[in-house]
């Protein structure tokens, strides 16, 4: 079989995939998951930035318990923001225009409902591990559903169709943007620089993921704030060089929204089919993919960490995405159909004609760190699932061998395979995950209205599993492991004396 056909194989799952089931799929859940919450994406905004700087509890060493809010927030941010937020968002606006943006905008917020729901069930089931805490689509599918065997079918599909796949696609944007950038400073031939780039990711990555999830959060909370700030920053620049392009950028994205030309056959064409495809493989929301780190959190409420991985969406979709598209509008009027839409080049392209040289550069900077994070993402999604078929310490270091070997493969490999791979695995994970969340989905929306009770009595809320005796097979919220916030509740002033 040829690389050509194999990629016309693949290309017509993908097609048949999104077309007939995925993309109704992923807006009816987020339609009825935004119902059923109560607009729990935009009317609980402010609390959601009180959540996520609750610090972890520490033991009598002063070592954490688990990782804090902040450091599950950021590994998630890790995985999330990467070659969707810059490859990704070039490849919508190729292909469905600039009206595919808007669509991204509406689906982040629609979907940030269910991203809350799929966070929110994972601490609600999450379980013990060494000194922090395991959890995710698998575990809520045997505790919740009661089906160890759904739980392994989920992992298994998961560990091949995600963690590995999307870190290829990973490493594959990195060796993109930086023999992009070569090219630019003109360098002729790349293939030398290729495998040198290959060899230093794999090393990399090797050495920060055999030593655990741990080792893991440690970098991404110092790297995370660093790669999205210096990318916001490099957009900003883009921006105000040419701020008077601003009315028409505007005009484009909202016109062609549900322009026949740039929708390519109606406003329930490409454009959305581009927009939302693309966008779920930025932000993850509904994916299945976020829980499994989400669960690694400690903190006083299940629903605190749905808000947290909520806001994740909006930092990932609404500020990243649209730095990118800004960038590259800003830039071409008329994007639509460009050859460069499925790689960096376009967004590449972009800040080159802005920015000269250092524009490609800089790019290729902020990509390996995005990028390179993201395979360190992916890695910690990928650990909560092989640990849930096996709690063996031996086969969680095969596992960050092999997706060491796989950052090396997926950096030599053609740009179009790994799209082409990306794209059908990510729709069948997400709606294996979206039909689990639906069907769990009433005791996430209990969780809420537990949370958002205490909220109105002027409490920091706190999750008791005996406030709730029917729910079976809750582990890790007995009174004694949440005593510690109680006992900071209890020490805090009342809401008559504050």
């Amino acid at each position: 079989m040829t690389m050509d056909s194999l990629l016309q194989i693949i290309g017509d799952i993908e097609e048949i995939a999104w077309n007939w089931l995925g993309i109704w799929v992923i807006i009816g859940v987020g339609a009825y998951m935004t119902i059923r919450t109560g607009v729990v994406q935009l009317r609980h905004l402010p609390a959601m930035f009180t959540a996520i700087v609750e610090k972890a509890r520490r033991d009598d060493t002063g070592r954490t318990k688990s990782l804090s809010a902040f450091q599950a927030f950021t590994i998630t941010a890790s995985a999330r923001v990467g070659t969707g937020n810059i490859a990704g968002v070039a490849g919508a606006i190729a292909m469905g225009g600039p009206g595919a943006i808007f669509w991204m905008w509406v689906m982040a917020i629609l979907n940030s409902a269910a991203s809350f729901v799929e966070s929110t069930l994972a601490q609600l089931y999450k379980t013990r591990r060494f000194d922090t805490f395991k959890g995710g689509p698998a575990y809520y599918i045997q505790r919740g559903l009661g089906s160890r065997s759904g739980g392994i079918v989920f992992a298994v599909i998961f560990i091949f169709c995600f963690a590995l796949s999307f870190t290829s696609l990973q490493a594959n944007t990195v060796v993109d943007a930086v023999t992009g950038a070569a090219g630019a400073t003109g360098m002729a031939d790349t293939t030398t620089l290729t495998w040198i780039l290959a060899v230093v990711l794999t090393v990399l990555t090797g050495l920060i993921v055999v030593a655990g999830l741990r080792s893991v959060a440690r970098v991404a909370q110092n790297v995370v704030p660093l790669m999205a700030s210096l990318y916001i920053i490099l957009g900003l620049v883009v921006i105000i060089m040419n701020i008077e392009e601003l009315p028409r950028v505007l005009t484009q994205i909202l016109g062609d929204a549900f322009d026949m030309r740039s929708a390519a056959g109606g406003a329930f064409g490409m454009v959305i089919m581009a927009g939302v495809q693309r966008g779920m493989f930025s932000n993850e929301a509904g994916m299945g993919s976020v829980p499994n780190v989400a669960a690694t959190a400690d903190v006083s409420h299940p629903a605190k960490q749905g808000l947290v991985q909520t806001l994740g969406v909006y930092l990932d979709t609404i500020i990243i995405c649209s730095v990118t598209a800004f960038i590259i509008l800003f830039t071409f009027e008329d994007p639509l159909g460009a050859e460069a839409n499925l790689g960096v080049e376009l967004t590449q392209g972009a800040l080159e004609a802005n920015l000269g040289a250092f524009g490609a550069i800089a790019l290729a900077v902020i990509i390996t760190l995005v990028a390179f994070t993201s395979i360190l993402g992916n890695y910690s999604y990928g650990e909560a699932n092989i640990l849930f078929i096996s709690s063996s310490e031996k086969v969680r270091k095969i596992f960050a061998l092999v997706l060491t070997g796989v950052v090396f493969v997926g950096s030599i490999i053609s740009v179009d395979l790994a799209w082409a791979i990306a794209g059908v695995t990510m729709v069948i994970i997400a709606l294996f995950n979206l039909v689990v969340i639906c069907l769990l989905g009433g005791k996430a929306f209990r969780l809420l209205k537990h949370f958002d009770s205490q909220r109105k009595q002027g409490l920091d809320p706190v999750f008791v599993a005996e406030d709730m005796p029917d729910l079976k097979n809750v582990e890790c919220w007995d009174r004694e492991d949440v005593s510690d916030y109680l006992q900071q509740r209890e020490a805090a002033p009342s809401p008559q004396d504050r």
